[in-house]
């Protein structure tokens, strides 16, 4: 195995390859107005999938970023866009009426939502609906997808079990004991979608103010007084969607959602046929481990990337590439001595019932909470989170649940490191006993 600064090429970048394409920005930021109907705090899929919904029906809005434009989770992601496969245990845990199916149907509409959106707005971001595929890290995982196929299948999401003699069709690996395909996933330029979502909304009237740090909201009878590092900002309403960098101006939300680093690599450009080997059938492709990885061809079919929980204390991604190469040959174990040419990390949000999010408290809205399924959910929910204000919205299976929090916990998770360790114990027993 390559170790160490052999694993690097020469132009390695510590940031996400899907920069090369559209880095972040401040380029088309306007100057923070007196006031606006409608705030949003943050520029990621969430709010700018609002602000979109918003200035489409003709609403005053202006969206604050803390920072450039694209810096965040939105474009350092895998581009994995899933229609619910994904959801947590929670979702039997819902109130309301509202059951798991009506959660699990309501993300499936996410995936068509977000598939109307590039067609209507026409975002050129690679956006291909090739599946997906799960390996199951051991038997008993593949028997479990047993009852995920039903389920799935149910919702319309055209899914098969591939026994462990067939699984070469759809992944260059022996390391599974088969796994699920899934018909109706897709994949895309995170980059280049945040970028088409910015300029859509700017085209259709959204106001978008980069470096502005949203340091307090203060409740002002029927509206808001938004402070900001730029200013005071009135409004009428206020949209929190900073997801896994939920900060101190929002603390019943922060204390609500736990920030975790993912990292991910990217390979130096592969032999056509040996890329091609990797996935066949050019699907998105993770695994079942409790700490699991993904990874896919990047758009132009050339290049490997492969994610994970590389770290739970935000280790550096230089440091942190050097253990996702080792999952790589793990999975991989042909591409030894292949050379990677970018790696980053960035934070997305878990919650602590493994549910995403949206509703009103204390009069400011929220969509958050999507558990690594951020792409096409959160597009989602801050288009819904928008037509609730304008009195569109159809009702929403996710709207209001119930959004738990744990005692003492203040946004900040000291706790990962640990439960971390007792994860990769339990992914390592679980190996052991197959």
């Amino acid at each position: 195995m390559a170790s160490g600064e052999r694993i690097f090429a020469t132009e390695f970048k510590a940031a996400p390859y899907w920069w090369e394409a559209a880095a972040p920005t401040d380029e088309g930021s306007a100057p923070l107005p007196a006031e606006t109907e409608v705030a949003v705090i943050g520029s990621g899929y969430g709010g700018l999938s609002s602000a979109l919904e918003l200035a489409r029906h003709g609403v005053d809005v202006t969206v604050l970023e803390a920072g450039l434009f694209g810096q965040g989770a939105s474009t350092r992601n895998g581009g994995h866009v899933s229609g619910g496969v994904n959801l947590g245990k929670g979702a039997g845990n819902t109130q309301g009426g509202v059951t798991a199916d009506d959660i699990f149907a309501e993300s499936v509409d996410s995936l068509a939502h977000i598939a109307g959106i590039i067609e209507r707005e026409n975002i050129d971001c690679h956006w291909r609906e090739t599946g997906r595929f799960v390996g199951a890290a051991t038997r008993r995982h593949y028997d479990t997808f047993r009852a995920k196929a039903d389920l799935y299948n149910r919702h319309g999401l055209q899914a098969a079990l591939i026994p462990r003699e067939r699984q070469r069709e759809v992944i260059g690996s022996d390391r599974f004991f088969g796994g699920i395909a899934i018909d109706r996933a897709a994949q895309l330029h995170p980059a280049l979608y945040h970028r088409g979502l910015l300029d859509t909304a700017r085209r259709h009237g959204a106001r978008l103010c980069a470096n502005t740090n949203v340091e307090a909201i203060e409740r002002r009878g029927d509206s808001f007084l938004v402070n900001t590092s730029a200013g005071p900002l009135r409004a009428r309403h206020v949209v929190a969607t900073t997801n896994g960098y939920t900060g101190k101006a929002t603390p019943w939300l922060q204390r609500r959602v736990v920030p975790i680093n993912s990292y991910i690599i990217v390979t130096e450009e592969l032999p056509e046929d040996v890329a091609h080997a990797l996935s066949p059938q050019g699907r998105t492709l993770s695994d079942s481990k409790r700490l699991l990885n993904y990874f896919r061809l990047t758009p132009d079919r050339r290049r490997l990337l492969f994610g994970g929980r590389g770290s739970f204390s935000g280790a550096p991604a230089e440091e942190v590439a050097q253990m996702l190469y080792g999952m790589m040959l793990d999975v991989f174990p042909h591409l030894d001595g292949v050379r990677i040419t970018h790696g980053w990390t960035g934070n997305i949000a878990f919650t602590f019932d493994g549910m995403p999010h949206f509703g009103t408290h204390e009069g400011v809205h929220y969509a958050m909470g999507c558990n690594g399924s951020g792409v096409a959910t959160m597009t989602w929910l801050g288009h819904q989170t928008a037509l609730k204000i304008v009195g569109g919205n159809r009702p929403s299976a996710f709207d209001g649940q119930p959004f738990p929090t744990r005692p003492l916990y203040t946004g900040r998770p000291w706790f990962l490191p640990y439960v971390g360790r007792w994860y990769q114990l339990l992914d390592k027993i679980d190996r052991m006993r197959t």
